[in-house]
């Protein structure tokens, strides 16, 4: 794609985003994903050739860039509860995805279908959250422009999001990936697998938690004679087991979370 340059460009940019024609970020057919990186730039063009004007709804006031302002209508077959949702102009939210009130999904996002995103939910922008996902109530899922970043944030197809979590800076989650509740991801984020006796880092920039993974919060010791002295600990999050074909995500959570008889 071409970077559009005047306001005619730029709405029908956002009309090729908003209908799923065009993404910031698409799978390559190999396992991986190829980024559109003129998206973003299509975007803050977009920013830059709107103007600031003043909008109502619901009883409120607004003001916002003109071409970015909510789309006025739900998206075909997508389930709105009432409640103060906002779509932005240029997201896909494909049909048969559910968002509970409030939560907000942001220009470039693009959502697939059967995805349940939850109450006071962030869906960022150009984020791109596959099919059948579940993003838990307060989960943030980063975007692209704050601040601005490069890669967007990929969440692949039967992936569970728990309550509060964090998924920023372009990290990439794999297909049926687990993060339980309050675990936080950046680009820089040390994963500790515990399955695999490995530490996941970046590689080229992005962070992978690979598919069907579960990652749990957990601490490692800070070091130092200070920390130690002081008993302090730095959160880290771990892979403490995988999914597979006799486990689902509930299940997964229930050993990890709960103790056993045994260990009570």
């Amino acid at each position: 794609m071409s970077i559009p340059q005047t306001r005619d460009e730029c709405i029908a940019f956002l009309d090729a985003l908003q209908n799923g024609s065009l993404r910031a970020a698409e799978p390559d057919g190999t396992g991986g994903w190829t980024v559109n990186r003129d998206v973003k730039e299509g975007i803050l063009q977009a920013f830059r050739l709107s103007s600031l004007e003043a909008m109502t709804g619901d009883g409120f006031a607004y003001r916002d860039r003109d071409l970015l302002f909510p789309q006025s209508a739900c998206p075909p077959g997508v389930r709105v509860v009432p409640g103060g949702t906002a779509i932005r102009r240029g997201a896909y939210v494909a049909p048969d995805v559910v968002i509970m009130p409030p939560a907000y999904v942001n220009v470039g996002a693009h959502v697939g279908g059967g995805t349940l995103i939850d109450s006071h939910a962030l869906v960022g922008s150009c984020a791109q959250v596959g099919r059948n996902v579940h993003v838990s109530a307060a989960a943030q899922i980063g975007g692209v422009l704050e601040p601005i970043g490069a890669l967007p944030v990929i969440v692949e197809d039967e992936a569970f999001l728990g309550g509060n979590c964090g998924v920023y800076e372009g990290v990439r989650i794999g297909r049926g990936a687990v993060l339980a509740a309050g675990v936080v991801l950046a680009a820089s984020t040390p994963v500790y697998d515990l399955a695999h006796a490995r530490i996941l880092r970046p590689v080229d920039g992005v962070l992978v938690i690979p598919a069907g993974a579960v990652v749990v919060s957990g601490a490692r010791a800070a070091s130092g004679a200070f920390a130690e002295s002081h008993g302090l600990s730095i959160a880290a999050a771990i892979v403490v087991k995988y999914r597979d074909s006799r486990t689902d995500a509930r299940t997964a959570f229930e050993s990890v979370l709960r103790p056993s008889p045994t260990s009570a």
